[in-house]
């Protein structure tokens, strides 16, 4: 089995079973601390991959594969997702022409910041579908005007755990798949500020941000990815800032959920959007 991306056997459910039954005073964060030791779970960057081995336990304990020992304080993520207080900030109406704008400032959102508040507070606030936590690897960036002015904000994390057009446009079968998606990442959270109408902003911000984004993936991660991607829900929005900035439309997802095991969980039709960063991108992610 394959979870988290990783290849599973019989002898690595084995040792978690065995580190929880000779370590019985163990809680679980210890216990995917030294999951990671065991198996050197790294990612490009070389740190250990503390968060998706707590995550592949959980999913193990749903599986009924495991029995991990009790919680012994709220989850941390829990205090995370809450939606962060948004602290007084202006609203006043924004509009013109995007000349009048530029130079914008597109700046990563650094942890433990006054940028990391304010980015988390506005989406929160006025993304349609609200922000909470982040996990995996990411990168988020503030715009701002050339006055300082906060005008959008835009979050990258984890490619879609598969998408039938997507993965046919790129040439993909399972294996390769699960082995380069890391070298993907997912458009999950595009906002340009209620307040500011400004024609041609948000493609300009976009177009902004693919010139910078496979940099500033290689400073953070280690590793750089090879092509953006996005999922446009049809029945709010046309895509027109992607087209504009020349991401490619690959086809529509079938209305189901990651969690749809039954064919039965029915949601949104979304527009699924590409753009590559480099010409050989299909050689990179099937390599």
């Amino acid at each position: 089995m394959v979870v988290q991306g990783r290849e599973l056997h019989a002898a690595d459910i084995g040792l978690i079973r065995s580190l929880m039954a000779e370590h019985g005073d163990w809680g679980r964060t210890r216990i995917s601390e030294e999951l990671c030791r065991c198996w050197d779970w790294r990612n490009a960057g070389g740190r250990f991959k503390d968060m998706a081995a707590r995550t592949l336990l959980l999913k193990l304990e749903r599986a009924e594969l495991i029995q991990l020992p009790k919680r012994r304080r709220h989850s941390s993520n829990g205090l995370r997702n809450r939606n962060p207080p948004l602290e007084a900030h202006a609203t006043d109406s924004i509009r013109g022409a995007l000349r009048d704008l530029r130079p914008l400032a597109v700046s990563i959102v650094k942890p433990g910041t006054e940028d990391l508040r304010l980015f988390n507070g506005l989406l929160a606030r006025y993304h349609y579908l609200g922000h909470r936590n982040t996990v995996g690897e990411n990168l988020r960036y503030l715009v701002r005007d050339r006055t300082g002015r906060p005008v959008g904000c835009a979050l990258f994390g984890s490619a879609a755990w598969k998408c039938a057009d997507r993965d046919a446009f790129i040439g993909w079968d399972r294996g390769v798949r699960e082995r380069n998606l890391q070298r993907l990442t997912n458009n999950t959270r595009f906002l340009v500020l209620p307040w500011v109408v400004v024609p041609h902003l948000a493609s300009h911000v976009l177009g902004l941000i693919v010139r910078r984004i496979r940099a500033d993936w290689q400073v953070k991660y280690g590793h750089p990815v090879q092509a953006l991607e996005t999922f446009v829900d049809r029945d709010r929005f046309k895509g027109t800032c992607y087209r504009a900035a020349n991401w490619l439309r690959l086809g529509a997802t079938q209305g189901r959920t990651r969690n749809d095991r039954e064919h039965c969980i029915r949601t949104t039709v979304k527009d699924v959007y590409l753009y590559p960063l480099v010409a050989d991108f299909r050689r990179e992610l099937c390599a």
